[in-house]
């Protein structure tokens, strides 16, 4: 059964988010504030975290890095900021997605299923020649998902994860900027270029010996990404 760890301190938007998640079979947990949220989130080891971004004793950002420094949950940001600033500076954090109060509550179950179903092993098989690969600074191991880089595992959010894992299966291929925002985030995105942006250059920021620079992780302006091995 999925758990997922519900915080934000208007209790009709969290008691409302509990009768629907627990009416579909989801396990809740439940935090007003970002301190209980941490503790929470430690305690319990929640399957997903949909997090409001005002939080009387933190900013949802400081809780997001807080998260960001152990697991790699997913995190779905409920935020009544609508300014696209606010979104990316949430999900430069470490976010997965960002959902604007007030909010539909189907999309806000589909989106949740779309995070938790991210986070899960690719049900595709990975045969044996093509599960490890590796380049001149690291090296991706699709089979345990896991990427490293100068001897040492490198951490990345299950949204990081599943956008390199599209770009590596596409080794030399462009990748067309709706194809990895639908992959990636789900049927309904296609024009959220911002996303792609925010999440490339983390991925350049961890992986890339240049980042200004990438040889790895290469831009067709207008059109989409590649992964480049050499």
């Amino acid at each position: 059964m999925t758990r997922v760890l519900v915080v934000d301190d208007e209790p009709q938007i969290v008691r409302a988010l509990v009768i629907n998640l627990k009416a579909r079979e989801y396990e809740v947990d439940a935090a007003a504030d970002g301190a209980t949220a941490l503790q929470l989130a430690a305690a319990r080891h929640p399957d997903v975290v949909l997090l409001d971004l005002g939080l009387p004793d933190m900013d949802g950002v400081e809780v997001i890095k807080g998260l960001r420094g152990w697991t790699r949950v997913p995190i779905l940001v409920l935020s009544a900021r609508h300014t696209s600033d606010e979104k990316v500076e949430a999900l430069d954090a470490g976010a997965d997605d960002y959902v604007t109060k007030p909010f539909g509550m189907d999309e806000l179950l589909a989106r949740l299923r779309a995070s938790v179903r991210r986070s899960e092993p690719v049900g595709q098989e990975v045969t044996e020649d093509l599960a490890i690969v590796e380049t001149a600074g690291f090296t991706v191991d699709l089979a345990a998902k896991k990427v490293h880089r100068a001897g040492r595992d490198v951490r990345l959010t299950p949204t990081e994860w599943h956008l390199l894992e599209v770009l590596v299966r596409n080794a030399g291929r462009l990748v067309s900027q709706k194809q990895l925002l639908q992959e990636v985030w789900g049927p309904s995105y296609g024009t959220e270029t911002n996303y792609l942006r925010v999440y490339m250059a983390q991925l350049r920021r961890k992986l890339e010996a240049d980042p200004s620079h990438p040889r790895h992780f290469v831009t067709e302006p207008g059109m989409g990404y590649r992964f480049e091995r050499g």
